[in-house]
């Protein structure tokens, strides 16, 4: 890809998730996170039934009347993408791939962030750490990751949730506000999540394409694993294949939800082909009401 090509991409991807951003998420995103904790804001005089636990004693004796402290909640938070980059996120049946929407709903997230004067980082992840964006503010930050999120090749296929988890929690040492962004074909992730999930806020945006969950009788079909790169033949006429299929399909997502629920995790599923603004706007809505 050319720079002049990159730059259209970059400028087009931004003009749509900017907009959506402003207009439809800034108010929901900004309610839907709680900030860090509660930061002194000012005193004030003491006024029938405040906490008489909150009186600041030294403003008190020195204006010889009561004076409270009074808290607002932190507003700036971290936020950090985990995106995973492996090889079945460049699958897609539909009108676009996998990483494709990742890369928009990414946007999204990030200029929603950075409108809240939030920071924002990215953990790009396989099988191993591919790439780490440390948190930072600003619109040039915003557009770097963009271009990183459009162009980034990464080195590895395949794909293990486990390390990216383990490498969140060492690096950012704060609690901050997670969203891994996958299609969650990778297992025994559950203790991770679990232990990430004790100190930050944890979402998981489930990428999945529709032809993953059901095959449709074309005949004899040549497939390739993404992630192994093996090739096969299936008889997608074969009855009993589709029903086998199916069932491993509808195994894997009961699996899933499970590990997520009990974890104490939120989850959001998001189809290619599928208008994602929806389901995300009604996450915002629930997050807010809570």
């Amino acid at each position: 890809m050319s720079t002049i090509e990159l730059l259209k991409k970059v400028r087009k991807i931004e003009i749509k998730t900017k907009g959506l951003s402003n207009h439809i998420f800034s108010g929901e995103y900004h309610t839907a996170f709680k900030g860090k904790g509660m930061a002194f804001s000012e005193v004030r005089e003491y006024q029938a039934g405040d906490d008489v636990r909150s009186i600041d004693w030294n403003v008190t004796a020195r204006y010889n009347n009561p004076f409270v402290k009074v808290f607002e909640e932190e507003r700036e938070m971290t936020v950090i993408l985990l995106i995973d980059v492996s090889g079945s996120s460049d699958f897609g049946t539909q009108t676009q791939l996998k990483r494709e929407v990742a890369t928009e709903i990414a946007a999204v997230l990030s200029f929603s962030a950075i409108n809240n004067n939030d920071k924002i980082g990215v953990i790009f992840f396989s099988e191993k750490i591919e790439k780490f964006i440390p948190p930072k503010k600003g619109k040039s930050h915003i557009l770097r990751i963009i271009r990183e999120l459009i162009t980034f090749k990464s080195e590895s296929k395949k794909t293990n949730i486990e390390i990216a988890l383990k490498y969140f929690n060492n690096v950012i040492k704060k609690r901050a506000v997670c969203f891994i962004l996958s299609d969650f074909m990778d297992n025994d992730f559950d203790k991770s999540l679990k232990i990430a999930r004790n100190k930050h806020d944890i979402v998981a945006l489930r990428i999945h394409d529709e032809r993953e969950e059901q095959l449709v009788d074309v005949g004899m079909l040549k497939v390739e694993d993404t992630e192994s790169g093996d090739l096969k033949w299936i008889d997608t006429s074969d009855n009993k294949k589709r029903t086998d299929f199916r069932k491993n399909y509808l195994k894997f997502e009961g699996e899933l939800k499970q590990t997520l629920q009990s974890s104490g995790v939120d989850h959001i599923d998001i189809r290619t082909g599928k208008n994602y603004v929806k389901p995300l706007i009604n996450f915002f809505k629930n997050r807010g009401n809570r």
